[in-house]
């Protein structure tokens, strides 16, 4: 205990209290190895998913909670479990297919969903020992066909639902979730789920997902986490006419009533939990940027299409600069075109032109250069200062008329002809437009300066990534250093050789920027913060793998790189002096770790699926 002491310098009393459960630094897996009291006993334990053990429970705590006789008389391990259902999983995977339609991996996610509502630790054990092959379950690319059929596989209620009928109700409507403390919230309305549009209240489904992986990755307690979905209607017409959806059939609410919907939301749920962070996710592209502005210097939220996309992305286009062989700070030299000017598409731009800028100098010079870097190309072309009611957020990286013309180039350009004349470094897609790395593009792209030139098809679900691998190494050579934003299978290029498909999946970021927040207890989520997360994920590839082309981790560490990227994110808000400190660990206390010590305190606060002691109390 006195190194105990001597780390985390807790108070005397905390200490003792400590001490008595013979457990060394921890805060919130303390909660982990105490006995959990119960005022409920027999089936009523087998049937509440967070307290059900199935066939784990022992005897002696079957005899104490009347559990005797209820199930079958092996006592298993938790390793037994998880090996009965993955044989389960396997036999069961094609009977639990719904007819033609269904996919195998919606298959997995019924049998999944299923284990979750009946015992959530087993759960997420399974989870994070399979996290490379269920990951692409719960999230993308499935999750989307998961939102897409989510009418038909709604079996009970999972998060919280707010609409546009609960106006002047939600103050009192959270009281109505039944945990007193919540750290994470991920909300959606539904509007642009991936890639697949408006999918109204089944937009449910990417919340619930997104915080699958904050507790698998980030081990964020799973009974203090909250996914909800703010319905306002919605502009699809085939949801407004099947009179078997769930959601409000009528179109979506817009400007001031919108904006009340949403702020109504926001006082209500800061109101009853004031330190929970709230991450938006896939809200359309016309209220992502003006949500995160409006709510960003007020409260603890981020907007992971906006920011955890860019994140990712800068990620990825520093190791694109490593695999060139050339330093970090060489990325100012890239010139980069970019497919897509949506709400991913501008987070990555501004992102990538803050780090350009940080790395010239920091100032407005800096700034200024940074921009000419790249050449932003929508559905309409080249995007031009000729441009015709451009949207605001695109503005600062709309080229000068004279400028493009020396290139050969003008206003409406195709996507083709910019990567033709400006023979760009990297090619980054965010459009949402599956193939739109047509043959005739990528033929351009050999005509790179760049001896090793990058393709980030960036866009979700697997269908709408702009180019596969094949593609890419087939036509513009095994030198190319692909990612994309789903997963794909390594290419095979004969003589040995492996083209490297990287994911740059947003859940390299958004559990560590989450957990970050959380255990720093920063007021807000800064720039400095996510730039730190970002930085970190840039550099946890060793030399050897990344000038192999393989820019981002194995899913398979992911606890490792979210225990990472969240001591970033502490270090870096303790720098800007933001941190809070969180439970026993005040603000004073944490300034006082070294990095090290930073990342041990995050380990002992992540959540780890074990079984608790449980006993029985009457009311």
């Amino acid at each position: 205990m006195s190194n105990f002491n001597r780390q985390i310098r807790l108070s005397s009393s905390v200490i003792r209290s400590l001490y008595d459960y013979r457990i060394s630094r921890s805060f919130t897996t303390i909660e982990g190895h105490r006995p959990t009291i119960l005022h409920k006993q027999g089936l009523d334990i087998l049937h509440d998913p967070w307290f059900n053990k199935g066939t784990a429970f022992t005897m002696t705590e079957r005899d104490r909670l009347e559990l005797r006789g209820l199930l079958p008389p092996n006592v298993m391990s938790n390793e037994q479990q998880i090996d009965r259902f993955m044989a389960d999983l396997k036999r069961l995977e094609v009977n639990a297919r719904d007819g033609p339609s269904d996919t195998n991996s919606l298959a997995k996610w019924r049998i999944l969903n299923r284990l979750h509502d009946r015992n959530e630790t087993m759960y997420y054990k399974v989870l994070i020992a399979k996290i490379e092959e269920y990951a692409p379950i719960v999230y993308t690319p499935t999750v989307g066909l998961v939102c897409q059929k989510y009418g038909g596989l709604f079996r009970r209620p999972r998060g919280m639902y707010f609409s546009a009928a609960d106006r002047g109700e939600m103050m009192s409507m959270v009281y109505n979730w039944p945990a007193d403390q919540v750290d994470m919230i991920v909300v959606t309305d539904g509007s642009r789920i991936l890639g697949l549009g408006d999918l109204g209240v089944q937009g449910i489904g990417i919340a619930i997902g997104k915080l699958d992986l904050y507790v698998a990755a980030a081990g964020i307690n799973p009974q203090r986490v909250l996914p909800i979905m703010i319905d306002v209607g919605t502009n699809n017409e085939v949801l407004l006419k099947d009179p078997l959806y769930l959601g409000l059939q009528q179109h979506r609410l817009d400007g001031d009533e919108y904006l009340a919907v949403i702020d109504e939301f926001m006082e209500a749920v800061f109101t009853r939990w004031p330190h929970v962070i709230v991450q938006f996710e896939d809200f359309q592209s016309k209220w992502a940027f003006k949500l995160l502005q409006r709510y960003r210097n007020s409260y603890r939220m981020f907007n992971d299409d906006v920011q955890g996309t860019a994140g990712v992305a800068i990620a990825g286009l520093l190791g694109a600069v490593r695999a060139q062989g050339k330093p970090m700070i060489d990325f100012p030299k890239q010139k980069i075109v970019v497919a897509g000017a949506g709400s991913a598409g501008i987070g990555v731009l501004n992102a990538a032109r803050k780090t350009m800028a940080r790395m010239l100098g920091n100032n407005e010079l800096a700034y200024e250069s940074a921009g000419s870097q790249f050449w932003v190309v929508d559905a309409n072309g080249l995007v031009t200062e000729e441009r015709e009611n451009i949207d605001d957020d695109a503005k600062p990286f709309a080229r000068k008329t004279k400028e493009i013309g020396r290139q050969g180039l003008k206003e409406g350009a195709s996507l083709a002809e910019v990567v033709r004349e400006v023979k760009p470094d990297v090619l980054l897609g965010l459009s949402a437009v599956g193939g739109l790395f047509s043959k005739e593009v990528l033929e351009a792209l050999k005509g790179s300066t760049s001896t090793r030139p990058a393709i980030f098809a960036m866009s979700n679900p697997t269908t709408n990534a702009e180019c596969t691998p094949e593609e890419a190494f087939s036509i513009v050579g095994e030198n190319v250093v692909y990612a994309s934003g789903s997963p794909f299978a390594d290419v095979d290029l004969g003589n040995g050789h492996i083209g490297h498909c990287n994911q740059g999946n947003n859940m390299y970021l958004f559990p560590g920027i989450g957990l970050g927040t959380l255990l720093s207890g920063s007021r807000i989520v800064s720039d400095g913060m996510l730039q730190a997360a970002a930085e970190c994920l840039a550099g946890y590839m060793t030399e050897e793998e990344v000038l192999k082309g393989i820019i981002y981790p194995s899913i398979s560490s992911i606890r490792d790189i979210t225990k990472q990227v969240a001591a970033a994110v502490i270090s870096e808000a303790i720098e800007e002096d933001l941190a809070e400190g969180y439970r026993e660990m005040d603000a004073r206390e944490l300034c006082k770790l070294n990095k090290d010590e930073i990342i041990s305190y995050v380990e002992d606060n992540m959540w780890n699926p074990e079984y608790p002691t449980l006993i029985y109390k009457k009311d």
